[in-house]
């Protein structure tokens, strides 16, 4: 069995069930330490919460596990977290913010109060955890944020306008402090699975449930965890056995012309696509292919 992990202390929200669950169960069989995050639910004792029942499978193996109760949506949530993994191992060298919820309704059926509730768990969910570790993995010179996103957050897809949006800002925010991380030892990707779990159970068969197992995901997400994975800046779908690499580009430049957009963005679609590292380089080449037309 790889010990690859030994010594190395992770944080997993929404892990008493699910994904988390998994990713927690295979970074404890890798050798770390864990805070394993779930909230409680109204009249739960200690005994009957996923988290825990999560820990003692872990010690169950002859691993290490705490657990958490604090609900992702509390801004205090990630601090808590942070502070758990400090008291308890002495460390923290991995976060991973997985909690989230699902939202099915057409656009116009939402109240604003909607697009509130699913950015409180399926973004500020991956913020309040990222914000509290940054520092802590900052000033020690490594560490790794894994954070979750979803494929609606990419494309889009009908009835999942507040769900889509805030995956998409989890995107933004992972793109962002990938440029900020390297200089710091810090790496920073996102996670976007595919898997049978709670939120996808509606929506799957049982030949679909048996291949989408979220233990095909956990794999990636311990690799990822790695310190000698060099990965930062990624997002990377994953499930049923397959990976895919999914990326932000600019097609090359062409002069605008006002009048025309149909057919200007046609001719757009036919040139060639490139990725840059960051906001900065983007602008810079437009700057150049404007001033090379001048």
């Amino acid at each position: 069995m790889s010990r690859d992990l030994d010594g190395r202390v992770a944080i997993v929200t929404g892990a008493g069930k699910g994904l988390g669950r998994a990713y927690a169960l295979e970074l404890a069989r890798r050798g770390a330490c864990l805070v394993i995050n779930n909230r409680r639910h109204a009249g739960e004792t200690d005994g009957d919460t996923s988290a825990q029942r999560t820990v003692e499978a872990i010690r169950a193996a002859g691993g290490y596990a705490v657990p958490n109760w604090d609900d992702v949506r509390d801004p205090a949530s990630g601090t808590r977290m942070v502070a758990r993994a400090l008291a308890e191992f002495g460390r923290v060298d991995i976060a991973i913010a997985n909690a989230g919820i699902a939202q099915a309704q057409a656009f116009h059926k939402l109240a604003l109060e909607d697009f509130r509730s699913a950015f409180d768990t399926s973004f500020f969910g991956n913020l309040h955890l990222a914000h509290a570790a940054w520092p802590r993995l900052r000033e020690q010179g490594g560490g790794c944020l894994i954070l979750t996103a979803s494929t609606a957050g990419l494309f889009g897809n009908h009835g999942m306008t507040a769900y889509a949006s805030a995956k998409a800002a989890v995107i933004g925010l992972m793109r962002a402090l990938a440029v900020e991380g390297p200089a710091h030892g810090v790496r920073v990707n996102v996670v976007a699975p595919y898997a049978y779990s709670q939120m996808t159970a509606p929506y799957m068969d049982e030949a679909a449930r048996a291949r989408f197992d979220p233990a095909l995901v956990a794999p990636l997400v311990a690799d990822l965890a790695r310190d000698d994975c060099r990965l930062n800046g990624e997002v990377l779908v994953c499930g049923g056995g397959i990976l895919r690499r999914a990326q932000t580009t600019e097609s090359d430049g062409a002069p605008f012309r006002p009048g025309a957009p149909d057919a200007q963005v046609e001719h757009l679609r036919g040139l060639a696509h490139r990725a840059y590292p960051h906001a900065n380089d983007a602008f810079a080449a437009l700057l150049r292919e404007a001033v090379r037309q001048q």
